[in-house]
């Protein structure tokens, strides 16, 4: 007779959120000290006619940033790629960038760019470029130009991707600031460019291959095993992609910023790679660099309402690197979340991995993402 769960309690606060109508469906799985769970609860579709099961697809939205961190870091171990090097050898429609005087201001008050862009700047999302929701006019520019950020790729091709992003001024020096998610899409084109192969086969050769995760792809292995993505309104929710929309065709630009469509199960397998010292993907010591907090304290300060207390990031990951306000915000606890509802972290100190997938996107006011976390630590 198998015996009960650890984490019985988290599993019950999930199917609560199903019966209350909040989310509709969900997959997590987690590893603890060995031990693996997958769990799944609701239907892929609002109404409920296909039940989710553990081999379900969900859009992992921003948990895809660390899949562009362990790529980039496997080319800098294949000698193909320097940390310190300038992007504008792949990317040459960032070359003679500019920068805003004042981050507010007009677009055209601007002054040189005092040193280039380079992939470490990429890594650590501080190349001068990303989200601001601010009102700005480069703000609205950006959106206006289809460069995000959001849940879903842009629907641009890589080329006139560049090309538009390279007309604007940047927000910031380049590894001044933290700004947040374009970063991870200009990589997407330097890992394709610098690899001379798209992105999708290097995903699959370097790690979906390696680890045997057969579910995981820029669009859905099979669109019979995707639902709906649904976004949260003040009385219930909006369809943000159908079953047969974006994610279930190739696209037009293949992203690490909010690219990829996995099953919970192959998203454990990855974390947990990674949790376990890096093979087959990456050296210990690439895992070290990426899993290590790289910005300063000033920086971290001026970011702090969206990385949250006591966090940090590293390359392509969030890295707690002290206390947060939560007892399971310990240092040394590294992962991410998606705007599509996802998330998954490791804690070395406990020894578990998890993750959870939704079709729920989830917004500032949403507890559930939280509420997860806090039922499994309960749990320990």
């Amino acid at each position: 007779m198998p015996h009960p769960s650890r984490f019985v309690t988290a599993w019950s606060m999930l199917q609560a959120q199903v019966a209350a109508g909040r989310l509709p469906g969900y997959a997590a799985a987690l590893r603890h000290r060995g031990e693996v769970e997958v769990r799944t609860g609701g239907c892929l579709e609002l109404g409920g006619r296909t039940p989710v099961r553990p081999d379900s697809l969900f859009r992992l939205a921003s948990l895809s940033k660390p899949f562009a961190g362990v790529l980039a870091l496997a080319l800098v171990e294949d000698g193909l790629l320097g940390l310190d090097d300038p992007v504008d050898r792949w990317l040459p429609e960032l070359t003679g960038l500019r920068v805003l005087v004042d981050r507010a201001g007009a677009l055209d008050d601007t002054v040189p760019a005092e040193r280039p862009v380079t992939v470490r700047h990429l890594l650590t999302s501080t190349p001068g470029f990303g989200g601001l929701w601010d009102g700005s006019p480069l703000d609205r520019a950006v959106h206006a130009a289809g460069l995000g950020p959001g849940p879903l790729p842009p629907e641009l091709t890589p080329a006139e991707y560049l090309a538009r992003l390279g007309e604007l001024p940047l927000a910031a020096q380049p590894g001044a600031s933290w700004l947040y998610h374009l970063s991870t899409d200009v990589l997407s084109v330097l890992l394709a460019r610098v690899a001379g192969r798209p992105l999708h086969e290097l995903l699959h050769d370097r790690v979906t291959g390696p680890l045997g995760m057969a579910d995981t792809g820029f669009w859905a292995v099979d669109p019979a095993r995707l639902g709906p993505a649904y976004l949260p309104t003040g009385t219930g929710f909006e369809l943000l992609d159908p079953a047969a929309g974006r994610s279930s065709v190739p696209p037009v630009f293949e992203g690490l910023a909010a690219g990829l469509v996995a099953s919970a199960p192959d998203v454990l397998t990855f974390l947990c790679a990674l949790a376990d010292g890096g093979s087959p993907l990456l050296r210990p010591g690439s895992v070290a660099a990426m899993r290590t907090g790289a910005l300063t304290g000033a920086q971290r300060a001026e970011v702090a309402d969206f990385l949250g207390p006591g966090r940090s990031w590293g390359l392509q990951v969030g890295v707690q690197v002290e206390p947060g306000e939560e007892p399971w915000e310990r240092p040394g606890r590294w992962g991410w979340d998606g705007g599509t509802g996802t998330t998954g972290y490791a804690d070395p100190d406990s020894g578990l991995v998890a993750v959870l997938l939704t079709a729920r996107g989830a917004s500032p006011e949403d507890t559930f993402l939280a509420d997860f976390w806090r039922a499994l630590h309960r749990c320990l």
